[in-house]
């Protein structure tokens, strides 16, 4: 997990470029989604993280967006419920 504040602007997208970062997350939220996610988009700076992966976002305990992981996020929630 990368936080946003920790990294340059120029080292994100090489990042990106390279595909070491392919998901971002709220890190106040415990939200994570795609980089191109509108909600994601609006995120303040110092709450925003980058991850290399699902895997990893879900292994520090963060759950899918409901705008751009939508299906994800109705399997988490039919989780939590135990529906």
């Amino acid at each position: 997990m990368i936080r946003h504040t920790a990294i340059s602007d120029q080292e994100l997208r090489i990042l990106i470029r390279r595909a070491e970062i392919t998901f971002a997350g709220n890190k106040k939220l415990m939200i994570y989604g795609t980089l191109h996610c509108k909600s994601g988009k609006r995120m303040k700076r110092e709450n925003r993280v980058f991850f290399a992966n699902e895997e990893e976002a879900k292994a520090n305990g963060f759950r899918p967006c409901g705008n751009c992981k939508k299906s994800l996020y109705q399997q988490w929630i039919y989780s939590v419920k135990g529906n």
